[in-house]
């Protein structure tokens, strides 16, 4: 990957291109971690739609043990959230490169270390799953988050109800019959990079699923250390960036 390219891609200066290259590029990892983390707790962990219509279900037949599981899911899902904007927050104050490279690069040591250690997990019988679940929620929680703040809201990775919604808008307004030509009335018209960009979202979260879901068939666990390695391929420029910064401060306070 060209640096000036990653540069842009996860760099504190952002560009709609960047954020749509990078929506895309967390989407196919999203994709693949909640594929891949089903095949291993048969449950997914990157939507809290469904958590939370489980806890009310589970809670209604005096399934108090799910209730707690999925407590637990939601509230590591909300770390998440809260740990890349203290994060990015942090990095905006001390002005940074690596605001948002920062949670990216700690979702790819979370990847990395539950593709080394996951297999060792799984034979604490009891705690596996629940741990399972909570640890994928915290990081699915940290990705949606950073490209939440980086697109102010309008890209979404982690799930794609939201996604999918804006799709059939945008498909509405596009097959709209603009029968009244006067120009008083505005017409109707798609967004068709929007509605592009949203349907790529899709299609790569959909293909992430599809090479997640074979990755955890054949190699297991260490399935996810590929996705730990496109994270850092993607956030590591800018964090070089400040490492370059400090060392200079450092020789000229020498």
């Amino acid at each position: 990957m060209p640096i000036y390219y990653a540069r842009r891609l996860t760099g504190r200066d952002r560009t709609p291109v960047a954020n749509r290259h990078l929506g895309f590029a967390l989407a196919f990892i999203a994709g693949a971690t909640n594929a891949g983390g089903f095949l291993a707790v048969q449950q997914y962990t990157s939507h809290m739609t469904g958590i939370v219509s489980s806890m009310a279900d589970n809670l209604a037949l005096g399934g108090y043990g799910a209730v707690s599981a999925g407590v637990g899911a939601l509230i590591s899902f909300i770390l998440g959230s809260a740990c890349t904007a203290i994060m990015v927050n942090y990095a905006r104050r001390h002005q940074l490169y690596s605001e948002y490279a920062m949670p990216l690069l700690l979702e790819a040591v979370l990847l990395l270390c539950f593709g080394v250690l996951g297999a060792q997990m799984s034979v604490i019988k009891g705690l596996f799953v629940s741990l399972t679940v909570m640890f994928l929620c915290f990081i699915m929680g940290l990705q949606n988050a950073v490209i939440t703040k980086i697109s102010r809201s309008e890209i979404r990775t982690t799930h794609l109800t939201g996604t999918v919604t804006d799709i059939g808008i945008e498909l509405g307004k596009l097959f709209y019959w603009n029968i009244d030509r006067s120009t008083e009335k505005p017409r109707v018209l798609a967004d068709r990079t929007r509605l592009r960009t949203l349907s790529l979202l899709v299609g790569f979260f959909f293909l992430g699923g599809v090479l997640g879901a074979l990755g955890f068939k054949h190699v297991g666990y260490l399935a996810t250390v590929p996705l730990a390695l496109v994270l850092v391929a993607l956030a590591i420029v800018p964090a070089f960036d400040d490492l370059l910064v400090l060392s200079r401060r450092l020789r000229k306070s020498k």
